[in-house]
């Protein structure tokens, strides 16, 4: 059995930085990655034999916790009848049924295989459509690694401190306008400097790559105004809200009609899945019914089909507002015992996530979250995982509570912070 660290020296031999994803590297945080050998409800086993409380799920979807029983024996059943058929499936079908009737602006779905592809796939559908070329996205907003989306893409590129954009044309980031997060004005002005050049505003509705940070009021509603009157498309990236912060998304929750919606791999039980869906009006124009390029071999895999229905079943039964609950009242007694160390510390809260900022100022926008002291969380996170608790390794992400979390797990946890010292 290899441990974290002879692993990790091989990986960095054949995998740029030893991993396959930026913030994995833990360079934030001061530390090298553990590797991990299984994950069981609220819990991962590491190769070095440590067990620990997640607290990242997957960076979210593990919603129902790792290895849920429901979806175990449905990825299992579908891949005993073939893992990929390039070829269209019954699951899918079920599957697409079901996203359409869970969320109110989607009249039609498109399968994918990432969060990252479904946002770029809706960003080239909301140009088809509208015929113009300029997107505005927000400060610290996060919507993958597609060229439109990396200036100020908070998330993995704040972590590393590197610029947003090397490798991306000129040209392309030009068409990319970037807007303090929460901040209506400079949007309208966005608008009124560019009129009829924006084909889109696209948003987390309630951001997850800065931090958590929840919409201020008004704020959503204001967006969907501003694009109406401007004939822009709105759409909300739901990689991280959808089906998290309710049922039906972020849409349903705040009572606001996109035009287009994007989603990830939590409607196929973490599994490498997304998808992006719309008013029918916008969703025809995709190829093969309009001019619209997309494609995908892997799109609507079977076995990714079978996680997500078995997933989506789970979810509809389960009780959000009981695990809301206790995801505040947990991270508002974490954010206390690190303020009676005399630590400075701001908590956001919203549904079954949280963020801890080391910061004495309340945290709005990326600006704000940016006063965070990192250092500070970096002790933080290290001292956590040295005593078995799993945390991002980056002070810019969210911590993610799953249905699978015991009271055991979040007393353990507070347990360890009362032992962190500064």
């Amino acid at each position: 059995m290899h441990t974290s660290r002879e692993l990790f020296e091989r990986a960095r031999k054949v995998i740029p930085g030893g991993v396959n994803s930026p913030v994995r590297a833990c360079l934030s945080v001061k530390a090298d990655p553990l590797f991990i050998a299984e994950g069981y409800g609220s819990k991962l086993r590491t190769v070095d034999g440590q067990e620990c409380i997640d607290f990242v799920m997957s960076w979210g979807p593990m919603l129902l916790g790792h290895c849920h029983p429901a979806v175990e024996a449905a990825v299992v059943a579908a891949v005993k009848k073939g893992a990929s058929y390039g070829a269209p499936c019954e699951a899918e079908v079920l599957l697409a049924e079901t996203l359409t009737q869970m969320f109110p602006a989607m009249d039609l779905v498109r399968m994918v295989s990432s969060g990252t592809e479904a946002t770029m796939s809706a960003l080239r559908l909301a140009r088809g459509v509208t015929g113009r070329a300029k997107v505005i996205k927000f400060d610290g907003c996060y919507h993958g690694h597609a060229d439109a989306f990396l200036a100020a893409a908070g998330s993995g590129v704040a972590t590393l401190g590197i610029p947003g954009t090397p490798g991306v044309p000129p040209s392309t980031a030009a068409d990319t306008i970037v807007v303090p997060y929460n901040n209506l004005d400079a949007t309208a002005a966005c608008f009124a400097a560019h009129a009829g050049q924006i084909a889109c505003v696209i948003v987390e509705p309630v951001a997850g790559n800065m931090g958590l940070v929840p919409p201020a009021p008004g704020f959503l509603q204001g967006l969907r105004d501003l694009c109406t009157a401007n004939g822009a498309l709105l759409i909300f990236d739901e990689v991280i809200t959808g089906l998290r912060v309710a049922f039906g998304g972020a849409q349903t929750r705040f009572g606001i009609e996109p035009d287009l919606t994007t989603l990830g791999k939590i409607i196929g039980g973490g599994l490498p899945v997304g998808a992006y869906g719309g008013k029918r009006q916008y969703m025809e124009r995709i190829a093969p019914c309009g001019d619209v390029y997309q494609a995908g071999t892997l799109s609507g895999n079977p076995v990714a089909m079978a996680a997500g229905l078995a997933t989506l079943a789970a979810l509809a039964a389960s009780d959000y507002a009981a695990l809301e609950a206790r995801t505040a009242a947990f991270a508002g007694e974490l954010a206390d015992i690190l303020r009676a160390k005399g630590v400075a510390v701001t908590c956001n809260v919203f549904a079954s996530m949280f963020t801890l900022f080391f910061t004495d100022c309340p945290v709005t926008d990326y600006d704000s979250a940016k006063t965070a002291d990192r250092d500070r969380y970096a002790s933080f996170y290290t001292q956590m995982r040295e005593q078995g608790i799993y945390l991002a390794p980056s002070g810019f992400e969210c911590a993610m509570v799953s249905f699978a979390h015991t009271e055991e797990d979040f007393a353990n946890t507070l347990d360890a912070a009362r032992k962190v010292t500064f």
